[in-house]
């Protein structure tokens, strides 16, 4: 760990976050959660939200691909996805959803602004972010692909989007 220069938990505790949340809403894999964990921590997130149907730390099949970074996370479970976008949006975050949808922006296209606030709203496997949920939301954001597949699995949208994210976001601080 000293080698690779890795923060201590304590350390990443203390250490300022970047302006993301993430929101993981119904999703059954507990490796995604996991995974989404191990992504948080490398991008420093600020919290994830873990919503509905989707599986709390501690958790075995989590803790396999979060390989402690459920300690290092904050994070918080809320049953009710839409009362947790009416909060965070009244805390002044900006809500991304993140669904092929009509009107979306596609993430290259998606320039965030550093000062601000985001909170990614993940949805389910199957069935994606919740209807109600993309229209509350202040925008939705689409990964461009062009296979014969149009679907990602939510941890690689997961990384995909963080580091999308911190990249313009610090690259526009310079």
């Amino acid at each position: 760990m000293d080698e690779l220069n890795r923060l201590s938990v304590e350390d990443f505790k203390e250490t300022p976050k970047n302006n993301i949340c993430l929101i993981l809403d119904d999703i059954r894999s507990m490796n995604n959660v996991g995974s989404a964990f191990r992504t948080g921590d490398a991008f420093l997130v600020e919290k994830i939200y873990l919503c509905g149907i989707t599986g709390t730390p501690p958790h075995r099949e989590i803790e396999k691909t979060a390989l402690g970074s459920t300690e290092s996370v904050d994070w918080e479970y809320c049953d009710n996805v839409v009362e947790l976008v009416k909060k965070l949006q009244s805390e002044d975050y900006m809500v991304m959803a993140v669904e092929q949808v009509e009107n979306s922006t596609m993430l290259n296209e998606f320039k965030p602004n550093a000062d601000q606030k985001y909170a990614f709203v993940f949805g389910n496997e199957v069935f994606g972010v919740n209807q109600e949920v993309v229209e509350l939301a202040n925008n939705c954001i689409e990964i461009p692909q062009f296979g014969t597949k149009h679907s990602l699995n939510i941890s690689v949208t997961v990384g995909i989007i963080c580091w999308d994210f911190v990249s313009k976001v610090h690259t526009n601080k310079n």
